[in-house]
């Protein structure tokens, strides 16, 4: 069996110019990475901005588990399987972050003949994206260390800066570090940190900006932490913004490249949906939108988060309610949520099936509390047997749910046909009523309360003394207001990994809110979760390497 990477250097690409060509672009309006990548011109953004949008397919999932989903895959061969269907299609997918592929996480290009391409370079440096936030977000902590040895004007307390540097590698070294030792030239000595790439504010502006002076002007909204007088200090303040925007100008144009059958993919920027709002740039969403009949995007992680924070928290900005919502769930996974262990996962089980349900029958209840259609894509695996694959369709029928077979990393877009059919007819067929769980405005308490009861089926919030403080400190400045992005474990409904299935009866502790007032939300962080990963004890690292003449191999 070929792997991933063997799969997608034995595909034949077309030039990139000519999959631009589909959705209307000019080799005018690109600017080529070699002959396979490009980035879309502000002028040509700016032209398809004119156009109507087409549909709008959100690709979500169940609580992700050791036994994997294959959510990316399904969102990929279902975007080629609309195509072959004669439905003009364009893809919006996050780019991966090279810390978790270094790591343990998969690539985020999809899988077998599902991948969007050149798997290998999206997944390392791809058009340098990554390093430009990077480097938009370190620059920022230069700033401030130099504004702080020249004589500090603007009185930054270096106790209560709350910016922090970043790296795109998982480096739990750096979590806590002190700066500025060394004597005065070297700085003023203070505590900072490294949080990963895709936890940056500016990750969260790039993805949420819809144009260059958007994203100016949420640069300079950026709370950077507080002067002696603890009040709260800005980027506008220290007046670089044009400058961090800059650094931004050429990362912030959205990236195209194709499947392995040419449906056209934007691949734009990259927040987790565990520390961040996990959904990929609203300009590239919106490109796919009107440069195509139907778009299919994909949040991270479950829909508790990823699909949670694409509805409360991109679909304001972005300016369009999905027409159909996919979950996406495995027969192991959904086993695993019923108690068996991953070496247990081979064996027919409906009992442990039907325990599992509980999870993704939630994640259904959610996507239907906020009024859109719902259809459940059963990622088959070779182990599933014809017992439990009966047993899940019995289940979703029930709820008056559809669900369809996908093989769409076996198959490629064959495989994904009878769900695009389902979606289709959906579409067509079921008026929607698009909700919020909570009033815009609520208080961030309420909104919190709201998630966790309403979503996560939990019983409520507990906060922190930090959390407490930090909410009567936001009131003052009116950030009280603004949508609260969870930052929560992405295995369980609860903010304890090891709470599988649907737990009830849990409370979330908050024990810190982070103000990220440019990206428009305030962060609340619960349980453990960490903005800056390690890596596990047997790193992917250990298996990749690159041939005499440049060739990647096992990377995926």
């Amino acid at each position: 069996m070929l792997t991933d990477i063997e799969i997608s250097q034995e595909a034949t690409l077309k030039p990139i110019t000519e999959i631009a060509a589909d959705l209307g672009f000019t080799p005018k309006n690109l600017e080529n990475y070699g002959a396979y990548k490009a980035k879309v011109s502000y002028d040509a953004c700016a032209r398809a901005a004119e156009n109507p949008f087409g549909h709008l397919i959100l690709v979500t999932s169940i609580n992700p588990t050791a036994a994997g989903e294959g959510k990316s895959t399904v969102t990929v061969g279902l975007g080629d399987a609309f195509n072959q269907l004669g439905q003009k299609t364009a893809i919006a997918l996050r780019e991966p972050s090279m810390g978790p592929v270094m790591g343990m996480k998969g690539g985020a290009t999809g899988g077998g003949y599902a991948q969007v391409l050149p798997m290998e370079d999206i997944n390392l440096h791809f058009t340098g994206d990554m390093h430009a936030i990077t480097s938009a977000n370190n620059a920022l902590s230069a700033l401030i260390d130099n504004h702080l040895q020249q004589g500090n004007a603007l009185q930054i307390d270096p106790r209560r800066i709350l910016w922090k540097r970043v790296l795109d590698v998982n480096d739990r070294a750096l979590r806590q570090v002190t700066i500025g030792l060394g004597g005065p030239v070297n700085g003023i000595p203070r505590e900072d940190g490294f949080d990963i790439t895709v936890a940056s504010e500016i990750m969260a502006i790039l993805c949420l900006a819809t144009s260059l002076e958007d994203l100016k002007k949420r640069l300079g909204q950026i709370v950077f932490g507080y002067n002696y007088q603890r009040e709260p200090l800005t980027v506008a303040d220290l007046h670089v913004e044009g400058a961090l925007a800059l650094i931004l100008k050429d990362a912030l144009k959205p990236n195209l490249v194709q499947t392995i059958y040419g449906t056209p993919a934007f691949v734009h920027g990259g927040p987790f949906a565990n520390i961040a709002h996990g959904c990929n740039s609203v300009m590239a969403t919106r490109l796919a939108l009107q440069t195509a009949d139907i778009a299919v995007t994909e949040a991270g992680f479950g829909a508790d988060l990823g699909g949670e924070k694409f509805l409360d928290i991109k679909v304001p900005t972005l300016g369009k309610v999905p027409d159909a919502v996919v979950i996406v769930a495995t027969i192991r996974a959904l086993k695993m949520h019923g108690g068996l262990k991953k070496t247990e996962l081979k064996n027919e089980d409906v009992t442990a099936l039907q325990q599992g349900f509980a999870n993704l029958a939630k994640h259904i209840e959610n996507i239907q509390q906020y009024g859109l259609p719902v259809v459940v894509a059963i990622n088959q695996f070779v182990t599933d047997t014809e017992a439990e694959i009966t047993c899940l369709k019995e289940l979703c029928h029930k709820r008056h749910v559809p669900c369809a077979l996908t093989s769409v990393w076996e198959n490629g877009p064959a495989g994904g046909i009878e769900l695009a059919q389902a979606l289709l007819k959906e579409m067509d067929n079921t008026p929607h009523h698009f909700t919020h769980p909570y009033a815009p405005q609520a208080s961030l308490e309420e909104k919190a309360q709201a998630i966790v009861q309403k979503i996560y089926g939990g019983k409520e919030i507990i906060l922190g003394k930090k959390a407490r403080n930090q909410l009567k400190v936001f009131q003052a400045y009116g950030w009280d207001r603004l949508p609260v992005c969870m930052a929560k474990t992405q295995y369980s409904f609860s903010d304890d990994p090891k709470r599988l299935g649907r737990p009830t009866d849990f409370s979330v502790t908050i024990r810190e809110f982070v103000p990220k007032i440019g990206a428009g939300f305030i962060v609340a962080l619960t349980g453990d979760i960490l903005t800056m990963p390690g890596l596990p004890k047997v790193p992917n690292a250990l298996n990749m390497d690159v041939t005499a003449d440049g060739k990647a191999q096992r990377l995926f």
